[in-house]
Order: structure tokens, then sequence, then C-alpha cells
């Protein structure tokens, strides 16, 4: 009061807080408090207030303090500018900046899209691509091959837009190509460890110097929507410098083991050869940079064969992966379908290993084709699509609960491995959920990815759409239907499915996964989790779970029963981070080892002895 330079001002003070301060200022300085108290059901007018009372009643509070006898009055008074003018920095020096909280190694940078000052600057770097036209081609021993049929590509949120051309690679390349890894794999190999971490390394620098350039390619090209597009980048940038870490660690130097009949046997970890790295769409620079790191990383060739709907994104990176530094015949680029380069690519017996991430059941005709070479046996890590289940008791917040589901659920437009796809509520609080989910839902905007008000974007293409509308067709006709977001008007030119949910008697109902941004709400009786678990295990996939409960002995048990990947509690079920949390599944879901973990990088390589020691 005394610093005022006018009276506009009031002061406000929760009912039953403060009572004897505010009378004091109320008598004495005729300023006007208002009194304000919250209004509403026990259930959610509880939590409030005892946040509240954790607030006020702190030891630190000016409230308490004031009315504590052994605070001294000069204590209280003092201005806090004065207070932190004292300091050294207004900084904390003992918390790093993001950048810094790996101790090994940078995190991946990114600008903070709800401030501002940062969104506004990037805004305008990303919008100066979003017109560009990108071109896709192979790439064999470095040189980009062109004189092949174009393939227009369009915008999934808009078909009307053509985003570039990309041309495919045919049988006559996918030879020519392996016969390039095979021949740059041995100096690639031989190359010191330091030297492929260091390239990797500057790969990252370059993919983070390119962010905008990126995100406008994903946005175009892959539908992401701003968050998701900038993940997409930090997730790609993370692996390069991880898995480089990962290569000094377990590939620089011999290790020593014993031997049955003693002694001991140095042996050294080197890559194996040609590797075959078939990456998804739906994580078009992620994954697909993910599985190329860490092969290269442990001193093998590669070969990459993005998805056919994202092979710009993959030709600009191959563009980064040449100018970091590693050789043309170390690394070949193939786009193109599964038929025309994946299937000749899996049946060569000159591969040394495969690493797959898509559906589950091109994951086993490509098991198949190793299986029928006449070779060796040779590592397959695949990871592929889960049936994921979220198992939501009584005692869960429900709002935290709907809040996980809905982002884990529709984010991506549901396109993520990890998704949502049921969610298993205890009856007992079934119906608030809904109630939630309706209103949550109601809330979603469908749209343009580029905008920064869209919260769900397009499925990648017609296919998938096609595919989807049909499922929510059918459900609406033998299930439940709870919610639906609407379809803006100016959906009618890309392919979006609208984030649907309905409510099914069993998990059986369902069948394979349903890709995209659809919900399937289950109700189970408290008495039945240990069934509920059966069931979920039953579906033979095991990617991710998530739970929901405050009640930790729940928690810990379905955790120990259930047959995961990637268990989450009380939080949502999507968005592992690398080196954090090791991402992969099992059973139809996956192979393993996780990716991001510190078990992937050795799958990518081989043991040879180097000299006995006795």
């Amino acid at each position: 009061m005394t610093l005022a330079k006018h009276d506009q001002y009031e002061f406000q003070r929760l009912h039953g807080m403060g009572d004897a301060l505010y009378d004091r200022v109320v008598k004495q300085a005729g300023v006007s408090v208002r009194i304000y108290a919250p209004v509403g059901s026990h259930k959610d007018l509880l939590p409030y207030l005892v946040r509240r009372l954790l607030e006020n009643g702190a030891n630190s509070s000016f409230v308490h303090r004031l009315v504590d006898a052994r605070c001294p009055i000069s204590d209280l008074v003092q201005h806090p500018y004065a207070t932190l003018s004292q300091r050294k920095t207004l900084s904390n020096p003992q918390i790093p900046l993001p950048v810094g909280i790996f101790e090994d190694r940078a995190n991946s940078y990114s600008p903070n899209i709800e401030i501002e000052s940062q969104w506004l600057p990037f805004s305008k770097d990303v919008q100066r691509f979003t017109t560009q036209q990108w071109q896709a081609q192979p790439f064999i021993n470095g040189e980009a091959v062109t004189d092949l049929p174009g393939h227009a590509i369009k915008a999934p949120h808009d078909n009307r837009i053509t985003v570039g051309e990309a041309k495919f690679a045919n049988a006559e390349l996918v030879d020519k190509a392996i016969s390039a890894a095979q021949e740059g794999y041995s100096g690639w190999s031989n190359t010191p460890v330091k030297t492929r971490a260091d390239a990797l390394r500057k790969l990252a620098d370059l993919l983070e110097d390119n962010l905008a350039e990126l995100c406008a390619i994903c946005h175009m090209e892959a539908g992401k929507t701003i968050q998701d597009a900038i993940d997409e980048v930090r997730e790609a940038v993370d692996f390069c410098r991880y898995y480089a870490n990962q290569a000094e660690q377990h590939c620089s130097r011999p290790i020593s083991l014993s031997q049955l009949e003693g002694g001991q046997t140095l042996w050294q970890r080197q890559g194996r050869g040609v590797f075959v790295c078939i990456s998804p769409w739906n994580f078009p620079l992620a994954i697909f940079l993910g599985q190329i790191t860490a092969a290269l990383a442990a001193g093998n060739s590669v070969i990459a064969k993005p998805a056919e709907q994202t092979s710009l994104i993959a030709s600009r990176a191959a563009e980064l992966i040449f100018a970091a530094g590693i050789p043309g015949n170390a690394f070949c680029l193939l786009p193109g379908d599964g038929a025309g380069v994946g299937a000749p690519l899996t049946s060569d017996p000159r591969i040394s290993g495969v690493a797959f991430t898509g559906s589950t059941e091109t994951a086993q005709l490509i098991n198949r084709a190793l299986a029928k070479r006449d070779t060796d046996p040779v590592p397959f890590i695949a990871e592929t699509g889960g049936q994921n289940a979220m198992i939501v008791d009584s005692t869960a917040l429900p709002e935290q609960v709907v809040n996980d589901a809905v982002l884990s659920g529709f984010a991506s437009a549901g396109q993520r491995c990890s998704a949502l796809r049921i969610l298993c509520v205890q009856e007992d609080i079934a119906e608030r959920i809904i109630e939630l989910l309706k209103g949550a839902m109601a809330e979603q905007v469908v749209g343009d990815p580029r905008l920064h008000s869209t919260d769900v974007g397009p499925v990648i293409d017609k296919d998938a759409q096609a595919g989807l509308l049909a499922h929510i067709d059918k459900m609406k006709a033998s299930t439940n239907f709870i919610a639906q977001t609407p379809l803006p008007a100016a959906c009618e030119h890309g392919t979006f499915v609208p984030p649907s949910a309905f409510e099914i008697q069993s998990i059986s109902e369902l069948g394979r996964e349903q890709f995209g941004p659809i919900v399937h709400l289950l109700r189970y009786k408290a008495s039945q989790l240990d069934k509920l678990i059966e069931d979920i295990n039953a579906t033979g996939y095991g990617l991710t779970l998530g739970i929901h409960s405050r009640n930790e002995r729940t928690a810990s048990h379905i955790e120990s029963r259930i047959r995961v990947g990637n268990c989450y509690i009380n939080r949502n079920q999507i968005g592992a981070a690398v080196g954090v949390q090791p991402f992969g599944g099992q059973g139809l879901s996956g192979t393993g080892p996780k990716a991001g973990g510190p078990h992937y990088l050795m799958r990518y390589t081989q043991l040879t002895p180097v000299q006995e020691t006795h």
C-alpha cells in the first residue's frame, strides 16, 4: 500500500483465511477486500480446500509467518527485490537447465510453443518451408538416383496440396545397394568408434539446426501437429547422441570373458555386416533414425527402407546423414513399397540383420522370409502394434484419468504404437468417467496440424481413413456410442477421422488393432480385476499398459501380472524418453530389446575373439 501510486487495487482472501489481517487492512486503510469462497460438491471441493490449506498453512506462507511471534517484523516487510538482489544469481545453480539434465550427453532442444516470445519466431521459421516442394529418391554410394518415375506426395490435411515428389527404388537398385553396402562395411566397421560416434553427434547438431524445416515436412507429409513435430525431431536427436555414447561404452575396447577350461579370452564387440532398417510412417524421422544410428554406431553398413508415405523426410534426413560425415557406401536409402523393396531386401542372403517397426502381420512375413534363406540365422529386431489398455480403479482421480486417456488415445490422431485402445474402468466410477470423457472430447479441436489451436490432425492416408471409418460404423451399429468430436468443414479435403469413443462388453469384440483415434471403454467389477488382466494378456499383444490407482498395492498387483513391455502408472502411456524410458514390447508386440535402452545397440553387434591370455 505504501508503494502504490493509485488506489485502483483491492485485496482478496479466501473465506476463513487471514481474517484478522484483512480486518485490520479494512479498518486502518479503508482498502477493499474481496472475500471469495469456492462452491461445489464434496468430491470437487474437498481436494481444492486441502490444497489451499496446505498452501496457506505452510511455514513459509505470509499468513503463517504473520501470526508467528518469533518471526521478526523486518523479515515480513522486506521487499522481494531486496532479497533477490542479495543473491549472486537469480537462477538456482543446483538445478540444471533442460539441455543439461543428462550427465553424459546434451538433451535435445525444443522451443516452448506456449511462450509467445519463443513460439512466434519459431512459427515464422516453419512457415517459410510449408510451401516448399521436397524430393525423395534412392541414394546409393552417396549419389541420388533420379532417373525413375515420380509419385506425387499429397498433404494428409488437404489432399489438394502437393508436398513434393518421391521416386521409388526397384529390384535392380536393391541389388546395387546391397553390393555397395557390402563393400562399404569393412571400411566403416574399421573406422574408429569415436569417429563413428562423433559423426552421429554431428548429425544430431544438424537435425537441431534444421528443426524448422523438419517440422514443416512433418506437418505437410505426415500430418503431425506442432508439438508432435517438435517431439519427432527431438527424439531423433536423442537417439543420435545416446547411441553414440553407447557405442563408445561397449565397442571401444575388448572385454574379458572366462573360459570353461579356465583362463580368459578377450572379445571385441563389432558390427555384423549389412543391416536393413525398415521404418514406419507414424514416426518417420525418430524411428527411421533410431534404427539407422544404432546400426551405424555399432559398425554396420545400413540400407534403409522408409515407409512410402513418408519418403520425403527420410530423403532429407539422408542428406543430413551424408553431411555429418557418414560415407555413401556405409548408408543407402531405398524408398519404395514393401513388395518392390522390402521383400527382396529381407530375402537376400547377404543381409546380416533386420530392424523393423510396423504391423505384426508384416513382421511375421519378414520373419518367415529370413528363415527361408539358406544362410546362418540373423538378428530380427521388431517393434509392432498393441491392443493397449488402461486399467482404472475406483480410487483414481477421474479428472486425471480422462486427461491422460484423451492424450493417450487421441494425440497424434491415435497413430502411435503405444496409443490407448481399451479404457478399462471399474464400474463404480464408470458413469463419472464417461461424463468427463464426453466433455473433454467436445473440447478437442480437429484440423490443420500447422495451427497452434489444433489438438488432432489427420490420419496418414485414404486407406487408413477408410478402414477406421468402417470400424466406427461397425461400432455404432453394434455397441454403445459414447461420444465423437465433430469435424469442421475445413477437414473435408483431408484424411481426417473424428476422435470417437464406444462402450464394449468384452475385449474379444475388437479383433485386430484399430490404428487411429478410437477408444473403447470397458467396465469391470472390482472382483473381476484378475480376469480382466487375463483377458488383456490373452490378446497376445504386450506393448503398453496404463494404470490409474491411488492404491499402491493394486497398482503393484496389476504391474506384476500384466505382460507388457512398458507399464505407466498415474500418467499417460505415450511418449517414452530415449535413455530414460526404453521402449518395446513382447509377444505379438515385438521381439526386444527395447529401443533407447542399454541393451538395444548390442543386438546390432557380434563378439569376436581378440586373443587369449593365461
